[in-house]
């Protein structure tokens, strides 16, 4: 399969026409294969071309052919990890769509093994982590909803299945710990208020704030997240370590309860 002379590669690193961009060759046998990175031009070549130029010059494919390493043999040929990024690019649609996939989803595209699939898991973890600002000589302090969500939301937006949050503050509203208390099915998590404010008194919090993920991608809050909220509240105010939010975590956005006047 030979690329098209007037294609030309977009942002993901596959060609406009769908063709590949790569360079290709045929073998003595007659089977038709992607030459190796190595054999490449040097300005073609990803790690070369970061070198001299830096990494926003790489496209999504390139960068993710870094990360694999690699290329693979299929049934037509070999293939370069260019090529294989490329096919996983397509496999599961943008950069993006790609970090969101479970280990197993991606070891289902035919060369992506446990060892390329967690190279790419933990490459995307690292990118969440660091979009959290969560270092450990990083102390964020919390002044608006919007502060607990840049540190949280990196962390809990792209998750599968329904978590809920506790997060510790102290007298200056400084986070100083966080902990999950549950983890439910796509739909609904179980939380007790014994559980949420049992570590927060080991931690001597001064004030809590309870955060959740909606998989659904929709930042509404249920009858039940107003329910729970308010049986928190009642359990905070007796316990004399006030919850001062609720945040649901929906994607990029969030809901906090205290805007929407849950929390008095």
């Amino acid at each position: 399969m030979n690329p098209s002379p007037d294609a030309s590669p977009d942002r993901s690193g596959a060609a406009t026409d769908g063709t590949p961009s790569a360079p290709d060759a045929t073998g003595a046998s007659g089977e038709t294969g992607y030459l190796p990175i190595r054999t490449w031009d040097p300005s073609d070549r990803p790690r070369e071309k970061l070198t001299r130029h830096g990494p926003e010059v790489l496209s999504d494919a390139e960068l993710l052919a870094l990360l694999l390493g690699s290329g693979t043999r299929t049934a037509d040929g070999s293939i370069s990890a260019v090529e294989l990024a490329r096919l996983l690019l397509r496999a599961h649609g943008s950069l993006a769509d790609v970090s969101r996939r479970a280990l197993k989803e991606l070891m289902r595209l035919q060369g992506i093994g446990p060892a390329k699939a967690a190279k790419l898991m933990a490459a995307f973890e690292i990118g969440r982590r660091v979009e959290s600002q969560t270092g450990t000589d990083e102390r964020v302090q919390v002044c608006s909803p919007d502060d607990v969500a840049s540190v949280y939301g990196p962390l809990m937006r792209d998750l599968k299945k329904e978590i809920f949050k506790v997060v510790h503050l102290n007298t200056a509203n400084v986070i100083v710990a966080d902990y999950t208390v549950s983890e439910g099915g796509l739909a609904s998590s179980i939380v007790e208020p014994r559980a949420v404010f049992e570590r927060a008194i080991l931690d001597n919090a001064a004030s809590v704030v309870c955060l959740h993920n909606h998989p659904s991608g929709n930042p509404e809050p249920s009858r039940e997240d107003i329910r729970v909220t308010r049986q928190l509240v009642e359990a905070g105010t007796v316990m004399g370590i006030p919850v001062y939010d609720h945040i649901i975590i929906a994607g990029p956005a969030h809901t906090s309860l205290a805007e929407r006047g849950v929390i008095q």
